[in-house]
């Protein structure tokens, strides 16, 4: 008896597939055919030679036991970002940034208002939660405009002033050309730095003319040789240009740190070939780890090298923090040497990347906060803060994002996909398909003809503003009135249900030259700093 059971329920499996055959067979042999038995002809017919294709094919396992309805799955599968996107998603849900993060990108991108009716949506009694304790004596807001800071040591002779608010390393090639030219444009609009990305400086990035930070990636894209080692001659030539601002040499990424990229051969158009100097017809190769040098002294004669062929311009370097040792062995170096770079950008595990194994974007990297307060006590430990900026990029998209990492540190902050956000990014996560649906981040002709240049360019130039009028008036309240003063005590975090800490109690921060004089072995960073060299990367 159960045999038969099972039996019945297996035909069961069928049943659509049946229907669909006789249906098929019905309309056929029924004559006349009316409008509406053509319709059942043709769609019966079309479900039937699919049904037979699920019976014999031996991919999919679901669709050999239900045919027909087995194709439902894939199809929802297909549809289900979108359908989590825009009718399931709560407003706080981030994969990777929330409705609520995107609105508020899209309402200053479009200059409409960002204010909110009835009170917050947030839990403020929920662990994590953080804010801005506010002074009774609040001062007028400033004017944003005057939110900048000069990069340049002592060892630098062409100091730049760049807004604490910049874009973020995206390269010509991972963004369309229309991205690019609507990214530098808005730059130039609201007179901030457009990081380049390591694909090197395109004819997109200088069609406009806003003020460029040139990523130097371990591929030396627009400054290789032909056997892909750095050249100093095509160097030095394009450094020359007065459009380029500052020279970031790229250590690591945040979505992908110790990885290297390639670029199939396929995808090396004729304007990628010249902004990167490398050939068609070719893989384009980006190794893990540099050449031009394996030392942290070695690592520093080369940032002196692009400081003195770049003419005196600021020179510094980017990483996502991984073996803590490593970033003090460079410290160590700067130190021996005597060559200290202009600025250090901290990107954060948070980051984001066209594409990335699954492993390293989800447990590869430190994040932002813990990777920009390590660097920020280092070098106040080693004596070298006063000489070095820091920057800090990784999912900063509203004023109080960079309030938040400017309590820990950072002098400036970059953002990647809240520019992307502005220029028409939807997140549909297709990044690394060449489908993306807005034009954003694709080569393919016809889909980057939809993002309209100097519409999207004017929304670039708004959401910078009106994020930094936002910081404006939130750093005001706290009677400050200039980015650069935030401190650790002005930033609040919940820690359980009924307490709080000031970011000052929460975290260690050194005092100048504490590194120098000696510290504790079981001391975390006197532990590390025990460990680090500055004549290798390896441990002692």
């Amino acid at each position: 008896m159960p045999r038969r059971n099972e039996k019945r329920w297996s035909l069961r499996r069928h049943i659509p597939f049946g229907v669909c055959l006789a249906a098929t067979v019905a309309a056929a042999l029924y004559t006349p055919r009316p409008t509406w038995l053509w319709i059942v002809l043709i769609t019966g017919g079309a479900l039937t030679l699919l049904g037979v294709y699920d019976l014999v094919q031996r991919s999919h396992s679901v669709r050999r036991n239900y045919p027909v309805t087995g194709n439902f799955r894939w199809l929802f599968e297909s549809i289900r970002p979108e359908i989590r996107q825009y009718l399931i998603e709560g407003d706080n849900d981030e994969a990777p940034f929330s409705r609520s993060q995107r609105s508020l990108v899209y309402a200053r991108a479009k200059n409409e208002s960002s204010e909110r009716a009835f009170g917050t949506l947030r839990d403020v009694y929920e662990n994590g939660y953080e804010f801005i304790a506010h002074s009774t004596r609040p001062a007028p807001p400033a004017d944003p405009g005057t939110f900048r800071i000069t990069i340049g040591n002592d060892q630098c002779e062409r100091h730049y002033s760049a807004s604490i608010f910049n874009i973020s390393a995206m390269s010509f090639g991972s963004l369309s050309a229309n991205a690019i030219l609507a990214l530098n444009k808005g730059a130039k609009l609201g007179g901030f730095a457009h990081d380049t990305g390591e694909g090197s400086i395109s004819q997109y990035h200088q069609e406009h003319g806003g003020d460029l930070i040139w990523e130097i990636g371990s591929g030396y894209f627009g400054c290789r040789t032909a056997d892909g080692n750095f050249d100093s001659g095509r160097f030095a030539e394009k450094a020359s240009s007065a459009q380029v601002r500052m020279i970031e040499i790229k250590l690591s990424q945040g979505a992908k740190p110790g990885h290297g990229g390639i670029l199939p051969a396929a995808k090396v158009t004729k304007e990628i070939s010249l902004a990167r100097g490398v050939p068609m017809g070719e893989d384009c190769l980006s190794p893990a780890r540099h050449r031009a040098f394996s030392t942290p002294i070695e690592m520093m004669e080369f940032v002196a090298c692009l400081r003195k062929l770049s003419g005196g311009k600021p020179v510094g370097f980017k990483l996502c923090l991984g073996h803590p040792w490593e970033f003090m062995g460079i410290v160590k170096a700067m130190l021996e040497t005597g060559i200290v770079p202009d600025f250090i950008v901290v990107d954060g595990a948070e980051g984001g990347t066209g594409a990335s194994p699954l492993e390293f974007s989800d447990h590869i990297g430190v994040p932002l906060r813990e990777g920009l307060l390590f660097a920020h006590n280092t070098l106040m430990g080693a004596g070298l803060r006063e000489r070095i900026k820091i920057g800090a990029a990784g999912k900063i998209v509203s004023a109080f994002d960079i309030a938040a990492v400017m309590a820990l540190g950072a002098d400036w902050t970059n953002a990647g996909r809240g520019f992307m956000l502005a220029v028409g990014c939807i997140q549909s996560l297709t990044c690394n398909t060449n489908k993306c649906p807005t034009g954003v981040a694709t080569q393919d002709p016809t889909r980057q003809r939809a993002l309209v240049v100097d519409d999207k360019a004017e929304r670039v130039f708004n959401f910078h503003h009106n994020t930094l009028a936002a910081l404006s008036e939130m750093i005001a309240a706290a009677s400050l009135q200039h980015p650069s003063q935030i401190r650790p005590h002005h930033l609040v975090r919940r820690v359980a249900d009924a307490e709080i800490r000031l970011f000052s109690q929460l975290h260690v921060f050194l005092k100048p030259g504490e590194l120098l004089g000696g510290c504790r072995e079981h001391d975390f960073y006197g532990h590390a700093w025990n460990l680090a060299r500055p004549d290798s990367f390896e441990l002692p």
